[in-house]
């Protein structure tokens, strides 16, 4: 794809939002972790925090992924790589590009 196209410029803009989307849910997860204070800190259940924290801990390692593989879809955009599967060096198909924008390959 050419970089300078309007097609990539689509892209790069859907990539940027998404992106944007998850660095908004890290934050509100930061926030919300501040916002709770250290485990039991209430009298709680000390094991039920810690189960708590742990999800939430997990599911910011999943955003920060996210965000990495859509860094480096951008990056396959500015390059003029994106949409080639980096296995074969073919065109990844449309349809799977337009589900999972960050695909690398066609499988």
């Amino acid at each position: 794809m050419d970089p300078n196209s309007p097609e990539a410029d689509a892209v790069r803009a859907r990539l940027t939002d998404e992106r944007e989307q998850r660095a908004a849910l890290i934050a509100k997860l930061d926030d919300e972790h501040a916002q709770d204070g250290p485990i039991d800190a209430l009298g709680g259940d000390a094991g039920a925090d810690t189960t708590n924290a742990a999800a939430v801990l997990g599911v910011r390692n999943d955003l920060i992924q996210q965000i990495e593989e859509i860094d480096a879809a951008l990056q396959r955009v500015d390059d003029g790589t994106y949409g080639i599967d980096e296995l074969t060096g073919e065109p990844i198909d449309p349809k799977r590009l337009a589900a999972e924008p960050t695909a690398r390959t066609n499988i």
